[in-house]
């Protein structure tokens, strides 16, 4: 039985179509060159996950999530996964300040739908419709995607507004169930988002870690607490 590890997680297939998803306690950054390891941040990580799948479930998006396994483990449905990240952009930052000439921060009219293709060797780049095609992604797919996409950011978008918090972007993963269904997979957690505070403009994400702005545990502690209402267990 086939197990894949990333940097940050381990998915373990077992029978009935379902996986677990086991989170580490590792930080990466900038393509591994940074990396460090963090007590608490998989329990973090997946319990974070499983609140926001939830919701999104709430809210008519189908997602991989099935239930929470132990502290850092979650049972999902086993997909065959699509070789893209699809990422949405509703505010300036990142990468995106090198392709736009807009200020840091500054609010897109519209949200930005970006993909790009997994490689770790090629650095993970970005591609347009054509170039997945190529991949063996077909355009229905990628409008499926792209359209689920849009729908998880105008529901989370609206969540996190409504906790002070502002959803400048996010990366998802899409695969495909044993069923031919497009379903969201993988994890939506403060490694794969980017969280600014309304009032202080403050990370709540990895770009603590990234770029040295405070510590991940507490930084990501908060952010539990502010989408849970819940203290922590983790310790």
């Amino acid at each position: 039985m086939e197990v894949y590890e990333g940097k940050a997680k381990r998915v373990i297939p077992f029978d009935n179509g379902k996986a677990i998803m086991e989170f580490k306690d590792d930080a990466t950054a900038f393509d591994g060159k940074k990396r460090a390891r963090f007590r608490g941040k998989g329990w973090l990580n997946a319990q974070i996950s499983a609140h926001l799948f939830r919701v999104l479930e709430e809210n008519g998006v189908k997602t991989h999530f099935i239930g929470i396994a132990g502290d850092n483990r979650l049972i999902v449905e086993r997909l065959k996964m699509y070789p893209l990240e699809i990422v949405v952009r509703n505010v300036v930052a990142g990468s995106l300040k090198k392709r736009l000439p807009l200020e840091d921060g500054t609010e897109l009219s519209e949200p930005i739908v970006e993909l790009y293709y997994k490689d770790d060797g090629l650095g993970d780049p970005m591609i347009n419709h054509y170039h997945a095609k190529v991949l063996g992604v077909s355009e229905d797919e990628l409008r499926e995607m792209e359209r689920i996409a849009l729908r998880v950011n105008e529901v989370l978008r609206k969540y996190f507004a409504k906790r002070g918090i502002i959803l400048v972007d996010f990366k998802l993963e899409f695969g495909k169930n044993e069923r031919g269904e497009i379903v969201l997979g993988d994890e939506i957690s403060p490694d794969t988002c980017r969280f600014w505070d309304a009032k202080t403009g403050e990370s709540l994400d990895k770009d603590v870690f990234r770029f040295n702005k405070g510590d991940l545990i507490s930084t990501y502690e908060r952010l539990y607490k502010r989408l849970t209402g819940e203290t922590p267990s983790h310790r």
